[in-house]
């Protein structure tokens, strides 16, 4: 699996090609509301491909899949395109009669689970599953398709540093190796530009909750992403308009 991972970080960028991002809020235009910002809106200034933001606010991998959302992006993905595949945030809950319909099922394999979301039964496939499956149709168009983890809140929210991820994160890095794709560990990522920030600097980028960040935040979210490419030598880095990017290679 290391070798087709290797493989796949090799693939050299397409002139003209378009980098497609999905997501949630977190990535989406206009983020959360309310003077937000998804970081998706800021991958433009650091390269020199095509920039295709198609995150969703209050998606999950599920319910991505569900609206068709990955599906409308493998329609236009060509040769040498890119897709960047960011979710978590929303993957969480519980699978009740009260299903929000965003919910995977629990697991990192073939698990189902079955419920019924908006008077239709539903058979519901774990994190891994919808987004490796979206994955394998990128790839037989020829596009290079990245698995990011999800960004962190607020690490500073109680006042001190309290780094601890989610089950998405490790389950974004399962479904990158099972694919075959580049992982980009962008919660550790931020995380360690968050410390390096300081409460007071980290704090006055979300300024309605613990998710969703101002513009400033946005950028300091996007240029962690960035980092990550450069530290792992992904071959996205080789479109990039610059390889500086604040912190540590992790």
């Amino acid at each position: 699996m290391k070798s087709a991972v290797l493989l796949s970080a090799l693939v050299p960028s397409a002139l003209g090609a378009t980098i497609y991002m999905a997501g949630d809020s977190t990535m989406a235009k206009n983020g959360g509301g309310s003077g937000t910002q998804g970081w998706g809106e800021y991958v433009s200034p650091y390269t020199s491909l095509t920039v295709s933001n198609k995150a969703i606010g209050g998606r999950s991998a599920r319910s991505y899949t569900r609206e068709g959302r990955f599906d409308a992006i493998a329609d236009v993905v060509q040769s040498g395109d890119w897709v960047v595949i960011e979710f978590g945030h929303n993957d969480g809950g519980s699978l009740s009669s009260s299903d929000n319909g965003r919910t995977d099922c629990p697991g990192t394999g073939s698990e189902t689970c079955s419920t019924t979301y908006d008077g239709v039964a539903e058979t519901v496939l774990t994190f891994g599953a919808y987004v490796e499956a979206a994955t394998k149709k990128y790839i037989a168009k020829g596009a290079n398709v990245i698995i990011s983890s999800q960004t962190p809140n607020n690490l500073w929210e109680t006042g001190s540093f309290v780094y601890s991820e989610p089950r998405f994160v490790g389950y974004a890095k399962t479904a990158a190796a099972n694919a075959g794709v580049p992982y980009i560990d962008h919660f550790a990522y931020v995380a360690d530009r968050f410390e390096s920030l300081g409460a007071t600097t980290v704090d006055s980028y979300f300024p309605n909750d613990h998710t969703h960040t101002s513009a400033d935040g946005a950028s300091v979210v996007s240029q962690a992403f960035f980092k990550a490419v450069v530290c792992g030598n992904v071959a996205l880095k080789s479109s990039l308009t610059t390889t500086s990017f604040p912190g540590s290679c992790l």
